[in-house]
């Protein structure tokens, strides 16, 4: 497996992984492009201005997926160092059926000890995208399929425990919140978890119109960790697109 991300494969990966929907643009801009040239000004105008929207604001998708997924840091892990890591840490990294990080994480933390699980569930988790996605990349070495109730380690047992991109998969409140709790039963007692993942705040909705349903509001995550138990230590923004909860246990809950 190689180490070395190739150039555009982030971008590539999105194109590649969701076909559908660009081939559904590209369908779209011929139809109005054959609209466009029948002599009916009102008709006219609004499939150019339809031609408008659907050219620029796929553009823009590219381009903002380009710069998180292939430019900036966030495959350099250089922000994981603000969780301050020790080389004798147990390391658990979580993921939704595509895992692009294991690799990375267990070549930079060497010394640490690293498992890594996948909570996806073809029943639950339906995204047509990461099937595609676990067809085309293995999963890493020794990774355990897992549900979101239960994780096969003790209480206490883990000091630091990834989530990149893969706990906004979990769709239902309910459940995302019994995972956290989950996930904060094996939590030691100064250990941190990172959470990282798109918001569906403003810059995002920019970036990606509708996509930003996918996923999670800043309050709606906040609940989600409060409800579990957790209090965020430390927000980082890896990229405007991408922020980063750094949690803890919360000492005023049980």
């Amino acid at each position: 497996m190689a180490l070395i991300r190739k150039p555009f494969q982030g971008t590539w990966n999105i194109i590649r992984f969701n076909w559908h929907f660009y081939a559904l643009s590209i369908l779209s801009v011929v139809i109005l492009i054959g609209l466009a040239g029948i002599n009916n000004a009102i008709i006219h105008f609004l499939a150019v201005f339809l031609l408008f929207i659907i050219i620029v604001t796929t553009l823009i998708s590219l381009a903002v997926s380009y710069y998180v997924y292939d430019f900036s840091d966030l495959y350099k892990l250089s922000w994981l160092d603000k969780a301050h890591f020790d080389q004798n840490d147990q390391l658990v990294n979580i993921n939704a059926g595509f895992d692009e990080t294991s690799i990375l994480l267990n070549k930079k933390f060497s010394k640490c000890d690293l498992s890594v699980f996948d909570f996806y569930d073809p029943v639950k988790h339906t995204e047509v995208s990461i099937k595609r996605a676990r067809k085309a990349y293995p999963s890493f070495p020794n990774t355990r399929q897992i549900s979101t109730s239960s994780l096969p380690l003790a209480d206490n047992s883990t000091d630091k425990i990834f989530l990149i991109l893969s706990a906004h998969e979990i769709r239902d409140t309910k459940e995302r919140i019994l995972f956290f709790k989950e996930v904060k039963r094996i939590l030691r007692k100064n250990g941190k978890i990172i959470v990282t993942e798109h918001l569906r705040d403003t810059v995002n909705f920019l970036a990606y119109n509708i996509g930003f349903f996918h996923f999670h509001s800043k309050s709606t995550w906040y609940k989600t960790f409060h409800g579990s138990g957790l209090k965020v230590a430390n927000e980082i923004k890896v990229t405007p697109f991408i922020t980063t909860f750094i949690l803890e246990k919360d000492g005023n809950t049980a």
